[in-house]
């Protein structure tokens, strides 16, 4: 009799990295993959399906924490990975209130909400793996990035001050700090030949949970090789 699949929730699992995660892990894990778009999450259920995972998809706005609350309230996870994540980059005084409040509301608050429906079930059974999705702009700046890289600074912050919360309960906590991806986020127009690919940073992901169950590594940081290059190695320009 073969042994159950260990689960992982995705967020953000419509496209991008995130899609490329579910993909990933689903040649050894069945999944819960949540965004807000229905149509776009049955179509990574189905290409995870072909490699083998049992798949469950969830609609839901991370903005809203009672819906959260509601649509987790009986997932149980063996690996959490939250990725979702909005970008709006633009000089402090072209930023909208809305603008503000949405790139808080998804890169920050949502960590909270998803992270406290499950944490509770991993640090009950004494292990669990909660990986965060976040970026070089977690110990950078740049003009243009007032909210935006101040919410992955606030990544790097939560989930230190998580792992030393939980890693004597049989949880790990890591987080994937990717440079420059070729995703939808990109502002169109822009060269991107030269960019990491979503697959990439899946690669990381796949990486951490793969570590032995007594070795906790805590960060990774991918990047292009170089920005002079493409990636199929030919000079740029």
């Amino acid at each position: 009799m073969t042994s159950p699949r260990p689960h992982a929730l995705i967020t953000g699992a419509s496209r991008g990295i995130g899609r490329a995660i579910a993909l990933e892990l689903a040649r050894t894990h069945d999944l819960t993959c949540t965004a807000r778009n229905k149509d776009a999450l049955a179509s990574v259920a189905r290409d995870a399906e072909a490699a083998g995972a049992r798949v469950r998809t969830i609609a839901v706005d991370l903005a809203h924490a009672d819906a959260v609350t509601e649509a987790l309230a009986d997932v149980a996870c063996d690996v959490l990975v939250n990725n979702a994540g909005v970008a709006t980059l633009k000089p402090f005084l072209q930023l909208s209130p809305d603008e503000w409040s949405a790139m808080l509301d998804v890169n920050v608050n949502a960590l909270f909400h998803v992270t406290r429906a499950v944490l509770p079930g991993m640090t009950s059974r004494g292990r669990g793996h909660v990986i965060t999705i976040g970026s070089t702009a977690g110990r950078n700046t740049f003009a243009g990035g007032s909210c935006y890289v101040g919410t992955k600074h606030f990544v790097m912050g939560f989930s230190e001050c998580l792992m030393l919360e939980v890693r004597d309960q049989g949880v790990k906590v890591s987080v994937v700090m990717p440079g420059s991806v070729e995703t939808e986020l990109v502002p169109s127009g822009t060269d991107t030949s030269w960019m990491i690919q979503p697959s990439d940073v899946a690669l990381a992901v796949r990486h951490l949970v793969d570590t032995p169950p007594h070795v906790l590594q805590y960060i990774v940081e991918v990047r292009p090789l170089t920005p002079k290059r493409r990636r199929d190695g030919s000079a740029r320009g």
